[in-house]
């Protein structure tokens, strides 16, 4: 487990690389003879020409026959007869199972890339519905923000309403104390006029008693003096 997976990573001395791995090859290299690289004849035809590894090949096995490091014997002609056996076998049917194993390869392959792809279009829909549920979240604080901008709006309404409300109902209040004033003023004023009227009227009447009284004293002297004389 996680274990094992520590201890192997504690072995490597050296850092991990991040690098991208490159991909294998899909064909291998080229050979010669079907058996001999051409990195081989490469490599030694700067020094030794063409016939370099042809020479090289032919001296090593000129040197091992001689020096008995190899004998040829009964198991060398059973080698040859079946290396020769699999080389015409390899150039008969090789072409075909090639074609055979690659056309096998190439269905491994193409499920592969079936499975690849479906897992990424998987995927992509994942993360196009976590976008889309991170644009809702953050939509989601934004009409969070708007519904309480809304309720702040609404207490602030009621709270103009009530205000109004009652500024209507003081203004009432004091209007009727107003007129309620005014009332007793014209009352009390209507009062004082109708008193300072009787008031006049009595007056009037005893000036007016009097002066009839004086015009008739006046009148009774004259009467008496013209009787007299």
């Amino acid at each position: 487990g996680a274990g094992l997976v520590q201890a192997s990573r504690s072995l490597h001395t050296s850092s991990q690389s991040l690098a991208p791995v490159p991909p294998l090859p899909e064909k291998g290299g080229k050979v010669r003879h079907g058996i001999f690289p051409e990195e081989l004849f490469q490599l030694l035809y700067p020094k030794t020409g063409v016939t370099g590894p042809y020479m090289l090949g032919t001296g090593l096995l000129i040197y091992m026959l001689s020096k008995e490091i190899y004998v040829i014997n009964h198991e060398t002609f059973a080698a040859a007869s079946i290396g020769a056996v699999i080389i015409y076998g390899v150039k008969k049917f090789g072409p075909k199972v090639a074609a055979f194993a690659d056309k096998l390869n190439e269905d491994k392959v193409a499920r592969a890339q079936e499975v690849k792809d479906l897992a990424m279009s998987s995927l992509a829909q994942a993360i196009e519905d976590e976008k889309k549920e991170q644009w809702r979240a953050e939509g989601r604080s934004l009409l969070f923000d708007a519904k309480r901008n809304n309720v702040a709006m609404l207490l602030e309404t009621n709270y103009r309403e009530r205000l109004h409300m009652v500024t209507n109902e003081v203004k009432r209040r004091l209007d009727y104390q107003i007129a309620l004033q005014d009332l007793r003023r014209r009352m009390e004023a209507s009062l004082l006029s109708r008193s300072v009227d009787t008031h006049l009227s009595v007056f009037q009447e005893k000036a007016s008693i009097a002066k009839c009284i004086a015009d008739l004293n006046a009148l009774a002297k004259t009467t008496q003096a013209q009787a007299a004389a």
